[in-house]
């Protein structure tokens, strides 16, 4: 039986419907970002992780959010310019989404339940936290905002 959470439709910057069944077979790190953050600088560390481990199965999905002191305010052909100019991001980015709140994109809800937060909390508690899921999605673990991408490597090749 396919995990429910791969089924999850998320809508890329471009358009396209996709969910984390499109890039089956893969572990993945889904995370919330920003482009006015003080954290906004972990894309580069981000597309380095992209870049050192997509041909062993990773797969890093970024997806923009406004709701943390409205550090994301662009449209997607903004973000996206921004990104790939100023951290030469390649990885999949997706349109903007709330990840707290009744508007909660499903993924998030999904997410949050499989791996709560500290003390057990639900919340998203700012731009860059980071949910690394094994492949089928039969693990997911929660890093804070503060973690630098390049924390997550022994993790990352754990899982793959």
């Amino acid at each position: 039986m396919r995990d429910s959470l791969l089924e999850i439709p998320c809508r890329t910057m471009d358009g396209q419907e996709k969910t984390l069944a499109d890039f089956d077979g893969k572990v993945w790190l889904v995370v919330n970002t920003a482009s006015e953050c003080g954290f906004t600088p972990q894309y580069k560390g981000l597309e380095a992780l992209w870049q050192r481990y997509r041909d062993q199965g990773l797969v890093v999905l970024g997806f923009p959010c406004n709701q943390f002191g409205r550090q994301e305010p662009g449209d997607e052909a903004q973000i996206a310019s921004f990104c790939e100019r100023n951290f030469g991001v390649s990885f999949p980015l997706f349109s903007k989404v709330d990840v707290n709140g009744a508007d909660a994109h499903p993924l998030f809800v999904e997410l949050k339940k499989r791996a709560p937060g500290l003390l057990g909390s639900k919340a998203i508690k700012w731009n860059f936290t980071k949910f690394l899921i094994a492949e089928q999605g039969a693990s997911v673990e929660r890093f804070a905002s503060n973690t630098p991408p390049q924390a997550l490597v022994e993790r990352i090749e754990a899982l793959l």
